[in-house]
């Protein structure tokens, strides 16, 4: 029998009164809502993260020169660097907000991590963040070159819900070229654009992530009339040239089932693909940490133990 996390549900309790409140006053959401959403649920529930060398700079790419922030723990091993997408459905979230999960990555891997400052929709629709992310992706290693920050030019891509799509979007499109992406870590990734799976509805009324809010995302990010199959990672073509791949699912999270169907496409491909489900957590755990410390815990060792295996 599923079971959510009692201090979860307590809490969800009161967010789902309130959002109830809300909708019956005539509540309309807007991109300012919802990045003030994410960044207020973080700033109450998510401490600050250890202290570390940090700095920022920009990568250029062909339109747009992408601003990154670089996290550089005490101890760094000689492996590639993470380079890290935040969540907020393509349209919130910000570097600053995910500033403590950062550094919290950085010490528990010991190693450099750069948190990418993509650009959002509405103002600026797909694939203006995936190209930022490329761009990223290709040009890091002269940027760090000039900060004088070690690297190897390898580079592990990692991010939670939008930031997760972006990056299996991103592997998903170099895989036919040479490139130095060697593991990918998706937490709770948003991985199917047409909202086909069936965790959608079982979970989308709720558990924080409803499948209205997912939607309103994706009309957002889609501002003409793209394809959203063809934009979505979990179908598109699965070659062994993927990156070996960590994939972080929760119980209750209406992205679960493309993230475990994803799981399954990788595998079929021959790629190495570890999964690691919580059973009793929802979408954005791990910006509810202090409702989730066990939890958050249990992410941070488990995908430390992983990163570490990357050589």
């Amino acid at each position: 029998m599923r079971q959510l996390e009692p201090k979860l549900a307590e809490w969800l309790q009161g967010v789902n009164a309130q959002m109830a409140q809300l909708k019956a006053a005539g509540f309309e959401p807007t991109p300012i809502s919802a990045r003030e959403s994410l960044a207020n649920l973080t700033r109450v529930f998510v401490e600050p993260g250890p202290e570390m060398a940090v700095c920022e700079t920009m990568v250029p790419g062909k339109r747009y020169a992408v601003p990154v922030r670089v996290y550089s723990p005490e101890q760094v091993e000689a492996a590639p660097s993470i380079i890290y997408c935040h969540g907020g459905g393509h349209m919130a979230g910000s570097v600053s907000v995910y500033d403590p999960i950062c550094r919290r990555i950085a010490e528990q891997c010991a190693r450099t991590v750069i948190s990418v400052d993509y650009r959002l929709a509405p103002e600026n629709p797909y694939p203006a963040g995936l190209e930022d992310l490329l761009s990223v992706v290709r040009g890091l290693g002269a940027v760090l070159d000039r900060k004088r920050i070690a690297h190897d030019d390898r580079w592990l891509l990692m991010g939670d819900s939008g930031g997760g799509a972006l990056c299996a979007s991103a592997s998903r499109l170099l895989q036919h070229e040479r490139h130095a992406i060697a593991a990918q870590v998706l937490v709770y990734p948003s991985l199917d654009y047409t909202m086909q799976q069936p965790s959608i509805d079982e979970n989308g009324s709720g558990y924080l992530l409803e499948k209205e809010k997912i939607g309103w995302y994706f009309d957002n990010y889609f501002a003409g009339a793209e394809n959203r199959r063809d934009a979505s990672p979990l179908h598109g073509e699965f070659t062994a040239n993927l990156p070996q791949t960590l994939l972080i699912t929760a119980e209750f999270c209406a992205l679960r089932d493309e993230g475990l169907a994803y799981l399954e496409r990788l595998r079929g491909a021959g790629v190495s693909a570890e999964s690691l489900h919580f059973d009793d957590m929802i979408h954005a755990f791990l910006n509810l940490e202090s409702l989730a410390p066990q939890a958050c815990e249990k992410f941070y060792r488990h995908v430390a133990e992983f990163v570490r295996g990357i050589e």
